[in-house]
């Protein structure tokens, strides 16, 4: 069993798409270990993306991640983190596949309603950076 990252991003969580992201989450096999709705300090979004700092879209996506609220997940599903990217779908709406949650909610590529982790060690950090052990529930 292996754990991803997932967030439902503001865009997403203000449509009120929050229960139709999470019913394609475990109608595709995922098991939420844990979940919680907050809202984004810029320090904590900041830190939580700083692999991007350098990129020129890292200050519009900061401010976009703490424009609303959001809702954080851990995930557990065999293979999860392929398996979460593969059910999100590209980043860019318009290249991602037909079922996908991008391609079914997304707005556009910086408003595209989910995040995922992009590897198993980004996954390890991600969780831990938002949830203590305590909070998961496997």
């Amino acid at each position: 069993m292996e754990r991803t990252f997932a967030i439902i991003k503001p865009d997403a969580v203000e449509r009120n798409l929050i229960g139709k992201i999470l019913e394609r989450i475990e109608s595709n096999g995922f098991k939420i270990a844990a979940m919680k709705r907050t809202h984004l300090s810029t320090t904590q979004a900041q830190g939580f993306y700083h692999v991007h700092k350098e990129r020129p879209f890292f200050n519009s996506l900061t401010e976009f991640m703490c424009s609303g609220p959001v809702v954080l997940l851990v995930l557990e599903k065999e293979d999860a983190v392929s398996a979460w990217r593969g059910l999100m779908g590209a980043t860019n709406p318009e290249e991602a596949d037909a079922g996908t949650i991008r391609k079914d909610f997304a707005l556009n590529i910086e408003k595209n309603s989910t995040h995922g982790s992009d590897s198993a060690e980004n996954a390890a950090f991600e969780i831990s950076y938002f949830f203590s052990q305590t909070e998961i529930l496997s």
